[in-house]
């Protein structure tokens, strides 16, 4: 079964496909411009210590977002 949650909830080595993004997320066209669109795959690369930042591969490229943004994308299991 797919299960849903955001992206903010993500543990480094976990990788998910993108669902879709908040329309009220504030970089949703920056986010979209880097390749995160729906059925992107995507995967934790790391988080940091205190929870504010983590890095996601997507397409090939590292890309650092701040929990704030990050809880906006609405991931699917595979």
């Amino acid at each position: 079964m797919n299960e849903l949650y955001n992206m903010s909830k993500m543990l480094p080595g976990e990788s998910a496909k993108i669902e879709s993004i908040k329309n009220d997320c504030k970089i949703r066209d920056r986010l979209r411009d880097f390749g995160m669109i729906e059925n992107t795959e995507v995967e934790c690369v790391c988080a940091s210590p205190l929870g504010g930042i983590s890095a996601f591969c997507v397409r090939g490229a590292v890309i650092a977002l701040r929990n704030e943004d990050s809880c906006k994308i609405t991931l699917k299991k595979r």
